[in-house]
């Protein structure tokens, strides 16, 4: 393959965009400052970027099945796992793989349930799964109401420690990230993932079990958000009510941003990382050009709608 036919395979691929937002923005942000604080503006880009791309793994798949499916107890269920994994842990660090299991435990709990709410009750997934996270946010808030308990040590420095610049956490999920890639390109599992999203009725008669393909995807969203709100606790020295809000509409956007189709049967975990590079970027840039908050709001929306566009123009059609 020569190098022409190599860009343009690459310009071909919706991820592409994202990374190419992202990078600008943070050419533009750096030249007003006249470079300083470049490097620092990557390291926090990649610090904060991280627990979207956690979420953001999650929800690709749930996405992935087709129209009407979104995982939209994200929040909760962040909330949740993180208030039961720092009471469990104590601040002992002796108890960090128990408080790991049990936010594990919490998500796959969400995830079953939200999938007999959709399987059982035939409840739209987007309204299952809303209706569950207000009964996981009334437990979260009934077992975490007044607590503030910190992280044990050991965590909270293996959320911030950093290598060369770049965040130990940021790597072990671009790892992550990369395994995930596989299992949906190159897994029987994956395959399955997308050929529901494209076509269900063509899935089942090719003899693809369908609810349980469905059930493993719910399931993995809540475990990722538990995974999230465990890991979060960690970085913010606690558990909090709050610390799961941002990242609903967060985890849709990297979706739609990273190049996967919202109609389903469509999607990559590479654009998850540019999205979410470019997401924390965008806000950054706004804030060093002193905008106020709505024009903020305003020229974010703009932004990423100019993104979208411009990888939909890109995307071959199915």
């Amino acid at each position: 393959m020569n190098a022409a036919a190599f860009l343009r395979r690459l310009a071909g691929r919706p991820w592409l965009w994202a990374y190419v937002a992202a990078i600008a923005v943070w050419l533009v942000t750096i030249l007003f400052t006249g470079g300083r604080g470049a490097g620092e503006v990557l390291t926090a880009a990649f610090t904060f970027a991280t627990f979207s791309v956690i979420v953001g793994i999650g929800q690709m798949y749930v996405v992935t099945l087709g129209p009407g499916n979104v995982d939209l107890s994200i929040p909760a269920t962040i909330t949740l796992a993180g208030a039961v994994a720092t009471k469990i842990m104590d601040t002992q660090d002796g108890m960090i793989l128990a408080g790991l299991l049990v936010a594990i435990a919490c998500g796959a709990a969400v995830g079953i349930v939200n999938y007999a709410l959709i399987w059982l009750l035939r409840i739209p997934p987007i309204i299952a799964t809303l209706s569950s996270s207000f009964l996981i946010q009334s437990a979260a808030i009934a077992y975490g109401r007044g607590i503030r308990i910190k992280p044990p040590p050991m965590l909270a420095d293996f959320t911030t420690a950093q290598l060369f610049g770049m965040p130990v956490l940021a790597i072990c999920i671009i790892v992550l990230a990369a395994v995930m890639e596989l299992v949906l390109r190159r897994t029987l599992y994956g395959r399955w993932v997308t050929a529901i999203g494209q076509n269900i009725r063509a899935a089942r008669l090719a003899g693809i079990d369908v609810g349980r393909t469905r059930f493993a995807a719910y399931v993995m969203s809540a475990v990722f958000a538990g995974l999230c709100g465990y890991l979060l606790s960690g970085f913010s020295g606690g558990s909090s009510l709050s610390m799961g809000e941002e990242y609903l509409l967060t985890s849709i956007a990297l979706v739609v941003i990273g190049g996967s189709s919202v109609a389903g049967g469509n999607s990559n975990v590479p654009g998850l990382w540019g999205a979410a590079l470019f997401l924390f970027l965008v806000v950054t840039m706004l804030n060093t050009y002193g905008f106020g908050a709505g024009m903020r709001y305003l020229a974010t929306g703009l932004i990423i709608i100019a993104v979208i566009v411009a990888a939909s123009a890109r995307r071959p059609a199915r």
